[in-house]
């Protein structure tokens, strides 16, 4: 009788180990398949966005993974009016956005305002020939490219004011990447949006823009 008693313990003993391991493979299933939902908001984006604009990989390295994500793009204006933006938003609050413009602006009043009153923003910069590109060093992450352009029908009356496509993203919320990383690839995002811009904006001397631009780290 002991002996069936005993049997019967060893028997619920390892029917419920079974039943105990049997859960944790459950729940280590759910937590994967959590994982891949999860995740999958980035990875479902389009591998080009903003008419070639950016980049699927760019924005998996800038912002958080999500449950979902969406993009999309607007171009406004012609010429000296133009106005080219973009966004990436995610159901976790964190934003990839930026727009190019044409703007009659030097490249020292470009570079006053993102420096802001008396330069109390540090800001790095890099160029090729006369397209310059900064970035700001502080918690704010921004990055801005300026490409010189001259736009059609610009009146006699402007013709010797300077004017340039502007290039600028930013991240709102979280970003995944920080330090250098994010600034080069916000400002890599600036200057793919300023080339558009230039091209849309049909400017006036036509440029071979390079593939990229100096990375910060070569400085």
């Amino acid at each position: 009788m002991e002996k069936e008693k005993r049997r019967q313990k060893v028997r619920v003993f390892q029917g419920n180990a079974r039943l105990a391991s049997l859960l944790i493979v459950i729940l280590g299933l759910l937590c994967g398949g959590g994982w891949i939902f999860f995740n999958k908001g980035l990875y479902l984006l389009p591998e080009e966005m903003c008419e070639g604009a950016l980049g699927r990989d760019a924005v998996k390295r800038v912002l958080p993974q999500a449950r979902a994500a969406e993009s999309g793009s607007r171009s406004q204006g012609a010429g000296r009016d133009l106005t080219f933006s973009c966004h990436v938003t995610t159901s976790g609050d964190s934003i990839l956005s930026g727009k190019a413009q044409v703007r009659s602006l030097s490249r020292e009043e470009w570079l006053e305002y993102y420096r802001g009153p008396g330069g109390r923003h540090q800001v790095i910069r890099v160029s090729v020939g006369d397209i310059e590109a900064l970035a700001l060093t502080e918690s704010r992450a921004t990055s801005s490219v300026y490409v010189p352009c001259t736009p059609p029908s610009v009146p006699s009356y402007e013709a010797s004011q300077p004017y340039a496509v502007i290039g600028e993203t930013w991240v709102y919320g979280q970003a995944e990447a920080t330090g250098e990383p994010l600034r080069q690839d916000l400002t890599d995002f600036a200057y793919q949006l300023a080339v558009h811009a230039y091209q849309l904006a049909e400017c006036k001397a036509p440029r071979d823009f390079p593939k990229e631009l100096p990375r910060y780290e070569d400085r």
